[in-house]
């Protein structure tokens, strides 16, 4: 059955448990995505998604890497137009380990200028594959065509343009804005006890920032 708790921060933990596998999957979801974007935003959600796999102040971007692969676990991201995720699938008997590296990641960034300037390229090395795949391709443009100026209708990578324009106070600015508990939710799944989640939780995310809920663009009707 699922349920759902709230932290004395704000943040929303939705939670089931499933006692007869050997795995929890955890996922932070930010309701932050290309949609929130100002023109010269484009692309600021999922560079954000990037940095934060670039270390900490607790962990190198090797040792983030490294904890989970010791462990059989598996960490990734993804951007969309409406939200971002993080996401680590790991044996339950790790549970603690994945909510405080994810707590870790998203909590204490470093956004080091170097690898920021790294991650710019990959991205824009991103956009490059996503223009030489035709259905990618033509997805972006008919958003763009349908939506207009609307932000929905931003590429989700950003333009090359406001790629590299984009300044790391720029990004400790936006993701200030979006990454707080009134705008995320944290969901876990698998073989985990109810008084286990809510103990953990409030030890790692405990932390998180921020008591207000950003404003978000009307939708868009056609």
């Amino acid at each position: 059955m699922l349920k759902r708790t709230t932290l004395d921060n704000g943040l929303t933990v939705v939670y089931e448990q499933i006692p007869n596998v050997r795995s929890v999957a955890i996922g932070f979801w930010v309701a932050c995505g290309s949609r929130n974007e100002t023109i010269n935003e484009q692309g600021s959600s999922h560079l954000i998604e990037h940095m934060l796999f670039k270390g900490t102040k607790q962990r190198s971007a090797r040792q983030i890497a490294e904890s989970i692969d010791a462990v059989g676990g598996h960490l990734n991201a993804f951007t969309t137009k409406e939200y971002t995720c993080y996401y680590v699938k790991i044996l339950d008997q790790h549970l603690r380990l994945g909510l405080q590296l994810l707590a870790d990641m998203v909590i204490n960034p470093l956004f080091s200028p170097e690898e920021l300037e790294k991650e710019k390229n990959v991205v824009l090395e991103e956009v490059r594959m996503y223009e030489d795949t035709p259905d990618e391709l033509i997805y972006d443009l008919f958003t763009q065509a349908l939506l207009k100026d609307h932000p929905l209708g931003h590429p989700i990578l950003g333009t090359p343009e406001s790629i590299l324009q984009i300044k790391r106070e720029d990004l400790l600015q936006y993701k200030e804005r979006y990454y707080t508990p009134a705008n995320s939710c944290l969901a876990i799944a698998g073989n985990v006890e109810s008084a286990q989640i809510i103990e953990e939780c409030n030890s790692f995310w405990r932390n998180l920032p921020g008591n207000y809920t950003p404003e978000v663009n009307q939708p868009v009707h056609t």
